[in-house]
């Protein structure tokens, strides 16, 4: 491909997977290229393995918060004309200390003791869910397989009852998909609303406390202040998206990638206990569900022999980097035997390393599990449908079918679950 004809702001050229191609040549011939953007400006695209966790290490120098993670600059329009602002706000649009800060108080709802009794309880789940396509023999493999475990796993963080999971769904659909013509919620409208759901919901757990996320922010304190309305708000939208459009891609990615490489799946079926952590982390590498994020220099600065001035957009592709040639053997190959897999789909560490890296990991070994063990003839009967944005790596709908089976029905909790 010619340099000249690269146009990463084009949506459908990532839908045609187009993109690999032009990452390759940016990778060999300008590892730190220049874009144009409508706007009057331009940004730089980080696309090696080395530079991206370089730039993504570095929260003094390459900020979250001065201009935000995506190309554009972070507002949500609002259907009464005005917009959010999420610098300052959302805790993936803020820097040390206030990134640290906000992530200390998120953590409280990952740590070791909710995230065992949350495998238990997500083991449960995986097998209903499976237990409620098993006897139909096909599926839309996004929404009836893919999309469930992670709804259901953020439903239980925060503390939405279950019945309201798939306005979790709906919501962030409409959020990320804004470049998709599938979804036509407005993105404006889609905010307003889980901000309404978010105040009931803060309310309700103000007098009936749980043990769940929302309780701990209704409840938390930063530097002596309590959050405010629009803090937990932005927390409730951070969590929803974040929580379910990453692994549920994921999956959807990683199923697609062992039905058309039928040999990984052979062998993943032959002994899951043995290769379902290589696997986990290859189908992570693979799907990379998110693209890219950006960050926004603080001083002038020099990189890769370029200088840099002050305030101007830098790119992280994520997706370019876990292609990278200099640190994967055959990285266009998957190989759930891969190691080291040393990919960087979490962030590649530094403050920004994402909170449920852990939590993502499980889903995905869970859920992989149960196809593997009760849908192993699984095959696909049609082309996945993407999602068509730069930012997200998205498949919207993948229809799969298998041999009917029958439903195990398990008493809660009861069921032995394997994790290798």
């Amino acid at each position: 491909m010619n340099i000249n004809d690269i146009d990463l702001l084009d949506a459908d050229r990532f839908v045609r997977m187009e993109h690999h191609d032009m990452f390759i040549t940016l990778r060999n011939e300008a590892p730190l290229f220049w874009h144009d953007h409508p706007d009057g400006g331009g940004f730089w695209n980080v696309v090696r393995h080395e530079d991206v966790r370089t730039v993504n290490r570095d929260n003094e120098l390459y900020s979250s918060e001065v201009g935000g993670i995506s190309i554009p600059d972070p507002t949500i329009r609002l259907d009464d004309g005005g917009f959010v602002d999420q610098r300052g706000l959302n805790m993936l649009y803020t820097d040390p200390p206030k990134h640290t800060r906000y992530r200390r108080l998120v953590s409280k709802g990952f740590t070791p003791r909710m995230m065992r009794l949350l495998e238990q309880y997500l083991a449960h789940r995986a097998t209903l869910i499976v237990d409620n396509v098993i006897e139909n023999g096909s599926a839309d493999f996004v929404e009836e397989i893919a999309a469930e475990l992670p709804l259901q796993a953020i439903a239980e963080i925060i503390g939405v009852p279950q019945e309201d999971r798939h306005l979790l769904f709906k919501w962030s659909n409409d959020l990320i998909g804004i470049d998709d013509p599938e979804y036509e919620g407005d993105p404006g409208v889609a905010a307003m609303e889980l901000y309404a759901y978010a105040h009931q919901l803060a309310a309700d757990r103000g007098v009936d406390p749980q043990d769940d996320i929302m309780t701990k922010l209704v409840n938390a304190e930063i530097d002596g202040d309590r959050l405010t309305e629009l803090e937990i708000d932005v927390f409730m939208l951070l969590l929803s998206v974040a929580g379910n459009e990453t692994t549920r891609n994921a999956t959807a990615h990683g199923m697609h990638a062992l039905l058309t490489n039928p040999e990984q799946f052979s062998l993943l079926k032959s002994d899951p206990d043995k290769y379902m952590d290589t696997a986990v982390d290859e189908i992570i590498r693979w799907a990379s569900p998110v693209l890219h994020f950006r960050r926004t220099t603080t001083a002038d600065t020099e990189l890769l022999g370029q200088e840099i001035p002050k305030d101007t957009r830098v790119v992280m592709w994520y997706i370019s980097a876990n292609r990278d040639s200099d640190v994967f053997v055959d990285p266009f190959t998957f190989d759930i035997t891969r190691t080291p897999n040393d990919h960087i789909a979490f962030g590649g560490g530094g403050a920004h390393y994402c909170l449920g890296a852990n939590l993502a990991r499980a889903e995905l070994r869970l859920i992989f599990q149960e196809i593997a063990l009760r849908m192993p003839d699984m095959k696909l009967e049609g082309e996945p449908q993407r999602l068509r944005s730069n930012f997200i790596g998205g498949i919207k709908h993948l229809p799969v079918s298998w041999t009917p089976g029958k439903r195990i029905d398990p008493p809660p909790y009861e069921r032995d679950v394997s994790l290798p």
